[in-house]
């Protein structure tokens, strides 16, 4: 089987959406011989954040000098990019050797996309015999496929409402959710979460017997600055590659757990993870610069508290540009109509579209939201000559694209082709 045939297997599997519960899951990984049994693993959820997170917490590891794998999702354009050991990926041959080899026992069990995923990521990290391996949740947690660990730590990095058809519809049914990964006697982290979230995490960790660090209780959090301090470091004046202060608080909250999984006082190490992220991680979709003169920025940001974050840092630049385009697409389980909302007082024009995914939200329903909140959309059909045309505008414009990662993905991957 090559490796296009194996993908196409793979994406094939969608067809059976998203399923939450972890029978199927655990039966596939007994037939495995239980890789993620055999390797050590921090456990990552969070509504925002997660994915950012989760690349420091490797990135510090592996500064540490530790072989470190990362399983993050989605990938922006190569499915490889979901599963790395530092920062490269998951070689063609795993992938499909693995697929070929267990193909029958997929189709039996009526598998998922992310099923599967997931269980290769743990054979590759298992045959690889990684140190540690930072592992990031796909949806939610307690259900999750992932969540069939047993973590040397937990993080939950923030709660917000998203998926509440699936989660529930108030933000402690999705602390629930999420609090379904922490386990017996594991410590737990928290970043910045809403008060009624947070007393859910709190007494399932009290359930649990599990020690719980809540990151605002470690830092100070200045107008651009943010100060971590524990009893084993101190870090008030790191450098970030990646913008925001709301990636100084993932980077603190990384900087925690691992100070006080590991009792390590090592801060050279965890300064050097954070400054090297994306060297060590590959990255990318955060406030990332596509294009300079004009800016083309790419941001992951997917639902509102993500919009907010993101508009926290555009809003220092805003009024430096000429004319500030916005080009969204958004999963339709999303709340659409707050983050346009939110959106709109900061673009001259708003161009939605959609991208090939069942999610997706349809161009003519993301133009009905947007009338609905008093913005006028256009429609762009035509990505690809969209943007390129965009790169010839005047060198004080600005476009931001924004809105899914599937939607970044899709445009790098093409662009990319079309650069070349």
């Amino acid at each position: 089987m090559t490796i296009q045939e194996s993908l196409n297997k793979l994406f094939s599997l969608h067809t059976f959406g998203i399923k939450l519960g972890l029978d199927n899951t655990l039966k596939f990984l007994d037939y495995l011989d239980n890789p993620q049994k055999k390797i050590k693993t921090i456990h990552v959820a969070g509504s925002n954040g997660k994915g950012s997170t989760s690349a420091f917490l490797a990135s510090m590891l592996t500064e540490f000098g530790y072989k470190t794998g990362l399983y993050t999702s989605p990938h922006f354009v190569r499915f490889n990019e979901r599963i790395k050991i530092g920062n490269r990926e998951i070689p063609d041959d795993f992938v499909a050797e693995f697929v070929e080899k267990h193909e029958k026992k997929i189709d039996e069990l009526k598998l998922t996309f992310f099923e599967v995923t997931t269980a290769i990521s743990f054979e590759y990290f298992y045959s690889k015999k990684v140190d540690y391996a930072v592992i990031e949740t796909g949806l939610g947690g307690r259900l999750d496929a992932t969540n069939v660990l047993n973590p040397i730590a937990v993080v939950i990095t923030s709660i917000s409402l998203e998926h509440t058809s699936i989660l529930g519809e108030t933000l402690e049914k999705i602390a629930s959710e999420k609090a379904g990964i922490i386990k017996n006697n594991v410590p737990v982290f928290t970043g910045n979460l809403p008060d009624q979230a947070f007393k859910v995490i709190e007494r399932k960790c009290k359930d649990l017997n599990c020690n719980l660090f809540r990151l605002e209780e470690y830092i100070i959090n200045r107008t651009d600055s943010i100060e971590l301090y524990t009893e084993e470091i101190e870090l008030d004046d790191f450098s970030m590659p990646l913008r925001g202060n709301y990636q100084k608080l993932n980077a603190a909250l990384a900087g925690l757990v691992i100070s006080k999984t590991f009792i390590s006082d090592d801060y050279e190490h965890i300064e050097n993870g954070i400054k090297n992220v994306i060297d060590n991680t590959g990255i990318q979709g955060r406030y990332e610069y596509f294009h300079n003169q004009p800016d083309i920025i790419f941001d992951s940001a997917h639902n509102p508290d993500g919009i907010k974050s993101f508009l926290s840092e555009f809003s220092k630049d805003y009024k430096g540009y000429g004319k500030k385009t916005l080009l969204f697409a958004a999963m339709k389980d999303k709340a659409i109509g707050e983050m346009l909302g939110d959106l709109g007082t900061y673009f001259d024009e708003i161009r939605v579209t959609e991208i090939e995914y069942e999610r997706s939200a349809k161009i003519d329903d993301l133009i009905r939201v947007a009338g609905e909140k008093g913005i006028s959309a256009i429609a762009e059909r035509n990505i690809d000559d969209f943007i390129l045309g965009f790169m010839k505008n005047s060198p004080d414009d600005c476009l931001v694209v924004l809105g899914s990662i599937y939607l970044l993905g899709e445009v790098k991957s093409r662009l990319q082709n079309k650069l070349a």
